[in-house]
């Protein structure tokens, strides 16, 4: 079963870009095994909720503002599509993910197929 797994970080919390993920024993051991295992199917790392447009449409009109569609004490910074066998497997790896150990969180999604 395919789920996507939104990894949330707290907003005005430590936002690490690519290089240094990529120098960070914590995410570099999570990805090798993840990545490894071949439960990851895709996905990215975004740019900060700062960068976000909304777009929202009343009428004939396009309303844009900058930044998250929601106030909100965490913002998702990137997300994992993952093929495991059900929902258990699919919390248990979300569950190690460095995001959720370090005080944001990991919201796990089915897949409509």
């Amino acid at each position: 079963m395919k789920y996507v797994m939104f990894i949330c970080t707290l907003v005005g919390g430590e936002e690490l870009s690519p290089e240094e993920i990529a120098d960070d024993p914590r995410f570099t051991s999570y990805i090798d095994e993840v990545r490894t295992s071949g439960v990851v199917k895709g996905g990215a790392r975004l740019r900060p909720a700062t960068d976000a447009t909304t777009v929202r449409v009343q009428g004939d009109e396009v309303l844009l503002s900058d930044g998250p569609f929601v106030e909100s004490k965490e913002y998702v910074a990137g997300f994992d599509i993952i093929e495991v066998a059900d929902l258990d497997e699919a919390i248990a790896l979300a569950s190690r993910h460095p995001a959720a150990l370090g005080g944001g969180s990991v919201e796990v999604r089915p897949v409509w197929e």
